[in-house]
């Protein structure tokens, strides 16, 4: 119940009669105790239950004279205005405060504010506000947090709000206080714009000059502050869904902000991944997956920075390991990305770059060195350990079940450069278990491929022991040789 003794009905009768009769010199006074009681009342949902139309309506009146008063100040700066516009600013904060209140799970009310027209004043109030840098309050900081707490109550579940507020706020609401300062500003901001994004206003942000800014401005938010949900929620559950979005944000970001959306997206690939199979609820769209196939492809030979220590941090190199990452993620899962097996250009290039990471770890002591001296922990934490061991796994998982990339693999010389890759490395670990995944399924149902690794049995390159050690033999038959699996004892 309100904190008066007086019932709500009671409350905004008298506040209404008080707001109709009041002149504007002595608003804030008339205006301030009745809607203080009106905010407290309204923290019961009982209480948001009995508030009308017409209190409402009293808002829009209020709200639009405190934006006559604020946009005054705003355009005539004087200290002598300093007094008159703290007690405008308090006033307007009380205001969305308790608007704030009326509109928690309240279908009915939610729909009161927006048919009598309080969107358009909060949202020019609050671009006003964000012009007074000047200005510096609690006051301020406390209208303009309120407002857009209120706009954010107001649109939660209710779709034609949400249209009215986009309409209204997109683009230059969202940015003036994504880029705020004030970092609770910052926060109700995203709760807004999430609250309001859906599959087609998403997209609109590629068909407005500032809408690649804006998604980049939620990029940067991600980085400068990790513990704010709301930013991450909108780009894994808005912007990944759509892939010409991400193409456009992700070639204008730095490399500290494009490992960030590189590992949100890895997060949500184990999301995904997770899910049963068929699943429609959560899907990462097939162009946006090619798109960063493509960017693994441009990039990847960046990772050969890491033959030389003053570069072990290099940004560059960082993206091209959380991309093969998430290559070797994505094409595990042979039901829902068994197309990356097609993206052109893709397994020569993996091939290649095994190559190249294996001949610069035998030309230099590096990170891609074949190492057994107990120095694992020295490189433990190095961005690349493991890396060609994912390259030997990425290329196994895009030849499963898929007879021309097997070939491509034995054409380009990979399968004598897999068996070079598969002894104890310390900066590859399991590197071996992925050359016997690779092997096995590079020669599944492929003579040719087999007959490969029975002549290099035959003249010496690859030793029976190696090959039983990956869980191989050797048979020969009418004077022919044939790769099998060991019979398990």
């Amino acid at each position: 119940m309100a904190a008066s003794s007086e019932s709500v009905p009671e409350l905004i009768a008298r506040f209404n009669e008080l707001i109709q009769s009041s002149q504007k010199g002595d608003l804030v006074l008339v205006a301030m105790t009745p809607i203080q009681s009106l905010t407290i009342a309204f923290r019961e949902q009982q209480n948001r239950e009995d508030a009308t139309q017409s209190v409402f309506e009293s808002f829009v009146q209020i709200l639009t004279r405190q934006l006559a008063e604020i946009e005054v100040c705003t355009d005539n700066p004087d200290s002598n205005r300093n007094g008159q516009l703290e007690a405008c600013l308090r006033l307007t904060a009380e205001c969305f405060r308790c608007l704030r209140n009326a509109c928690i799970q309240s279908d009915k009310n939610q729909s009161h504010g927006r048919n009598v027209g309080l969107i358009d004043p909060t949202i020019q109030i609050l671009q006003f506000l964000h012009r007074l840098r000047s200005f510096q309050s609690d006051t301020l900081l406390a209208a303009f947090r309120c407002g857009l707490q209120f706009l954010g109550n107001l649109v939660a579940g209710n779709e034609e709000s949400k249209h009215i507020v986009w309409k209204n706020a997109f683009p230059d609401l969202f940015l003036n206080y994504l880029n705020h300062s004030d970092k609770k500003a910052v926060t109700y901001c995203c709760m807004v714009l999430f609250t309001c994004l859906n599959a087609e206003r998403t997209a609109d942000l590629l068909s407005h000059t500032k809408g690649v800014e804006l998604a980049e401005t939620v990029v940067k938010i991600c980085r400068k502050e990790p513990e704010l949900d709301w930013a991450f929620l909108i780009v894994t559950d808005q912007f990944f869904k759509c892939p010409d979005l991400v193409a456009a944000m992700y070639t204008k970001l730095n490399n500290q902000e494009r490992v960030i959306v590189l590992d949100l997206l890895s997060a949500k690939l184990s999301e995904i991944l997770g899910s049963p199979v068929g699943s429609d609820e959560l899907t990462v769209p097939v162009r946006m997956m090619q798109f960063l196939a493509g960017c693994f492809l441009e990039k990847c030979k960046a990772v050969l920075k890491f033959t030389s220590t003053t570069d072990a941090e290099d940004e560059e190199a960082l993206i091209v390991v959380r991309l093969l990452d998430i290559l070797c993620e994505t094409t595990s899962n042979h039901e829902k990305f068994s197309y990356l097996q097609n993206s052109p250009g893709l397994v020569e290039a993996v091939v290649e770059l095994l190559y190249q990471t294996h001949l610069a770890g035998k030309q230099s002591r590096n990170v891609f060195s074949v190492s057994q001296s107990l120095s694992f922990t020295r490189h433990i934490s190095h961005p690349a350990v493991g890396f060609k061991a994912h390259l030997i796994h990425l290329i196994g998982n895009l030849c499963y079940n898929n007879h021309e990339n097997q070939d491509k693999v034995r054409e380009l010389g990979g399968i004598s450069l897999i068996l070079d890759n598969c002894s104890i490395d310390d900066n590859n670990p399991f590197v071996s278990q992925w050359a016997v995944f690779a092997i096995r399924i590079l020669t599944e149902q492929n003579m040719q491929n087999q007959e490969v690794i029975s002549q290099m049995t035959r003249q010496g390159v690859a030793d029976s022991a190696m090959l039983s050690n990956m869980g191989l033999q050797i048979e020969e038959r009418d004077g022919k040789l044939y790769v099998k699996s060991q019979e398990k004892s």
